[in-house]
């Protein structure tokens, strides 16, 4: 017969206990680590959409500033729009032909300002040497001057601040002298 102690059986209720209790503590710890993560995940979740909602709204910024940067630009191009079409609904005849052109030559004015005030200036090519970054040869032709030296223009270029916006479109000496 197996006969247990009193004192045996009150160990192994005491070991019971002890091992009740840990396993209640493992429980409570993983439930409060489930309950962490579930905090973290949730938080995760939100961050991620409060940075896709930024982006999107970045972007949307983004394309308002790209639309409407130029408003101010082509509101005074609206003006010298205006004043084109005054002066193509005038009839022109030969009282009033030099006031004509001096209003067109007002008007050119007005652009070349506005080009001006908006860091936008004409490539100077005739007569110098052609650039590739700065020129685009559409001819080459017998001229006086040495070759690869810009000897008409077909097209003015032109640069916004340092930046080449449309090229000179140029005619270059070949070298040959015309006959």
């Amino acid at each position: 017969m197996n006969k247990t102690s009193p004192e045996s059986s009150t160990c192994n209720t005491e070991q019971e206990v002890k091992e009740v209790k840990m396993k209640k503590k493992k429980t409570e710890i993983i439930e409060d680590l489930e309950k962490e993560k579930s905090e973290f995940k949730d938080k995760w979740l939100r961050t991620l959409a409060e940075f896709e909602n930024y982006r999107k709204n970045s972007h949307k910024e983004k394309q308002d500033w790209i639309k409407y940067a130029n408003e101010k630009v082509f509101l005074e191009f609206c003006d010298v729009l205006d004043n084109f079409e005054r002066a193509l609904s005038t009839d022109v005849n030969s009282e009033n032909y030099s006031s004509y052109i001096k209003g067109v030559e007002m008007i050119f004015q007005q652009m070349n300002s506005i080009f001006k005030k908006n860091d936008v200036i004409k490539i100077d090519a005739l007569g110098k040497e052609f650039d590739p970054n700065y020129h685009e040869a559409w001819s080459s032709i017998p001229a006086l001057e040495p070759e690869n030296i810009i000897v008409a223009i077909v097209q003015n270029g032109y640069m916004l601040g340092e930046k080449v916006i449309r090229a000179s479109r140029v005619a270059v000496s070949n070298g040959e002298k015309p006959e």
